[in-house]
């Protein structure tokens, strides 16, 4: 496949036209759409009496709605801890291109000048985001992995910067992004000093609370689910394994209906089979896929310095100098090709790659599935999986 890359304009209405359309409960089979502003403003079933306009033909392609990526460090070798809003912007080019459409930069557990470093790195990249027109995938707001989290599944993150939570003050010293549109995330272990108190206030706050890197037992878990806490960081790991007499956070997480999980699907931080498990007894509506990508993702194999230790890769797997998994170097296609080839239904997987995390993050009214009235964020796969067309709220581009 030639990779070159040819921007469509699209300052008036235009016909995507001949794909198969991933639409929420169903496969559209041979249809169209029409876009304009950005949006998604017609859907239609099949492909006679199509207004005169601009087409583009995507015949032998399958539409989905764009990825969205609410748990990724960095790529490219640009890390979200350190990098500038420059970096930031770079990292929205190279996942545009492998149909993420929106991300929410990641950021581990750092001491007060970086995470203020990296804040206002984020906050830039918004706003300058919101007056251009390069496609990029958008930068949704940022994510804390930790710093409130268990030091016993500290997994690739660093103890030192491991906090308890004694006061509001304990939250009002990380950094916030001043734009009313920007989400944010945290993600807590309810079992550390004073941790539901922090779901609480994090709730209040309007903050999305998931619970990880935690030993917790189900009745704290049920305390900080009371208190506002209704999702799951990368499930499965780390997390205690699942124990017969003590089921602990893998346990309570399969058993609660109403708390939605993330997960890895490179098949390594998760065998293959435990995914088809999960299909099974979690279910697609309660998953959702993330990366956890780090900056050596897209690099290749090879030892890079990440978070202030050496980071290796081999063979697509990531090792610290402690033998730890640190994150992933996966895109969201590599996971969605995965759950595709467990035989998860194509619907499904628009569902855990782009509606579920809009949902979590509250922004499903304007993006996350292929609906009238949304965002145009889609990617179009072909019969190999491999991207041959993104759009990006109005931008578009065409591998040839």
């Amino acid at each position: 496949m030639n990779r070159s890359v040819v921007s469509i304009p699209t300052n008036s209405s235009i016909i995507l036209r001949g794909g198969r359309f991933v639409l929420p409960e169903r496969v559209l089979e041979h249809g169209a759409i029409q876009i304009a502003a950005g949006r998604i403003i017609r859907i239609f079933e099949g492909l006679q009496d199509l207004p005169a306009l601009e087409t583009i033909d995507l015949s032998g392609l399958t539409v989905f709605p764009g990825f969205i990526d609410l748990h990724i460090h960095g790529a490219t070798g640009i890390d979200a801890l350190t990098a500038g809003a420059d970096g930031l912007l770079r990292v929205s080019e190279h996942l545009a291109l492998q149909g993420t459409t929106s991300w929410v930069p990641t950021l581990v557990p750092a001491g007060a000048a970086a995470y203020e470093h990296a804040v206002r790195a984020i906050e830039d990249s918004i706003r300058i985001q919101e007056k251009q027109t390069e496609k990029q995938s958008r930068i949704l707001g940022v994510h804390y992995e930790g710093p409130f989290v268990n030091s016993q599944q500290c997994g690739a993150l660093h103890r030192e910067h491991f906090r308890t939570f004694k006061s509001e003050d304990e939250l009002n010293s990380l950094p916030r992004i001043t734009n009313e549109k920007a989400v944010h995330v945290m993600t807590v272990a309810p079992e550390i000093e004073g941790a539901i108190d922090l779901v609480s206030t994090l709730h209040r706050r309007g903050w999305i609370v998931s619970l990880g890197h935690t030993r917790a037992t189900p009745e704290t878990l049920d305390r900080a689910r009371a208190a506002g806490a209704r999702h799951m960081t990368h499930f499965m790991n780390a997390m205690p394994p699942l124990h017969h007499r003590a089921p602990g956070p893998i346990g309570w997480g399969l058993l609660n209906e109403d708390v939605t999980v993330d997960l890895i699907a490179d098949g390594l931080h998760i065998d293959p089979l435990m995914l088809r498990v999960l299909l099974r007894c979690v279910t697609p509506a309660r998953m959702t896929l993330i990366s956890d990508a780090i900056a050596a993702a897209g690099m290749g194999d090879g030892d890079y310095e990440i978070w202030g230790e050496t980071i290796s890769v081999k063979d697509g797997r990531t090792r610290n100098a402690r033998g730890s998994i640190a994150g992933s170097v996966i895109s969201m296609l590599d996971g969605v090709r995965m759950m595709l080839s467990l035989g998860a239904a194509e619907v499904d997987v628009a569902r855990m790659a782009s509606l579920n995390p809009a949902r979590l993050l509250k922004i499903d009214h304007d993006c996350g599935s292929i609906e009238e009235g949304k965002r145009a964020d889609l990617v179009a796969l072909d019969s190999e999986g491999e991207v041959r067309f993104s759009f990006v709220g109005g931008l578009a581009t065409l591998r040839d």
